[in-house]
């Protein structure tokens, strides 16, 4: 296996049906791992090598493997012993949750067990316990979920496994649209402008947008704009902060006009200017006023 300066650390996230390794996953995700779901054990070596030719593309990866590998999971000892003498870190995390806990998910999300051949599911249970027994042992670490809700699981992986502040910090994306043209099916929040006075009505402005002077001069001379924005950037200071504190990695507020080129755009830079900073990133994305 040849050894490059690319790949600095792999995840092997293992464990018990169940127990909230796609949880895991997308918190590794969150944290711009480079993910992969129930990778054969076999492609492991090919897929480390492949990401050591990609040169600086991807230091961080994460692959759930578990019994849905099939007989090939016995081969997942011998392929972790050789990765742990590879230049990179490697990481076993295992997760598992007791019994009735498992039970009881099962019985709620009414998905078969991995291991189902037509027996009770906590038989299933017990042949997977048996399965991962091994991987259990060589796990460096293992969580019990048990009492552990979605949010809980992925405080634990961001605590172990940031690497700096700006990892964690929230993005939020500052998007002006038109209502003319649909409203943003990606957006967690939509601010409704459309009572400002429009330039788009005003000699000389129509051709012109909100990134403009002269039409910031003209949004600027009704107090409606001025109070719009205070109040705007008050709610988002507030709610900003508790959507970390919820541990969510990305929130989209979509601000909209009737052709989204004039006050949407003003609107949404004004934002990013004040709202810039205090561990967050921000993008603007003017989706129709084709800037």
């Amino acid at each position: 296996m040849g050894v490059g300066m690319s790949l600095q650390e792999l995840v092997i996230i293992t464990g018990m049906s169940g127990s909230g390794k796609g949880t895991a996953l997308k918190t590794f995700e969150d944290l711009r791992f480079f993910c992969v779901d129930n990778l054969p054990v076999a492609l492991i070596p090919k897929f480390v090598q492949e990401v050591q030719a990609s040169g600086e593309e991807c230091r961080q990866a994460a692959l759930v493997i578990d019994v849905r590998a099939g007989d090939k999971l016995r081969d997942l000892e011998l392929v972790l012993e050789k990765l742990r003498k590879s230049a990179f870190r490697l990481f076993v995390l295992f997760l598992e949750a007791g019994d009735e806990v498992l039970l009881r998910r099962f019985s709620e999300t009414r998905r078969p067990h991995p291991l189902d051949t037509g027996l009770p599911v906590r038989e299933s249970i017990r042949l997977e316990r048996e399965r991962l027994g091994r991987l259990r042992d060589i796990a460096d670490l293992t969580v019990d979920t048990s009492d552990c809700t979605v949010h809980q699981v992925k405080a634990l992986i961001e605590k172990r496994f940031l690497r700096s502040v700006r990892a964690a910090a929230l993005k939020v994306v500052l998007m002006s649209f038109g209502f003319k043209h649909g409203v943003p099916p990606e957006a967690d929040m939509i601010l409704d402008v459309r009572f400002l006075a429009n330039p788009y009505f005003e000699a000389g402005l129509k051709e012109l947008s909100g990134r403009d002077r002269k039409v910031k001069n003209f949004l600027r001379k009704s107090p409606d704009t001025g109070e719009f924005v205070r109040r705007a950037e008050d709610f988002l200071q507030y709610l900003l902060p508790n959507f970390m504190k919820e541990r969510k990695s990305q929130v989209t507020v979509a601000i909209g006009c009737t052709g989204g080129r004039h006050r949407s755009v003003f609107v949404v830079e004004e934002l990013a200017g004040r709202l810039k900073g205090k561990g967050r990133t921000m993008q603007v994305v003017h989706r129709d006023a084709g800037l």
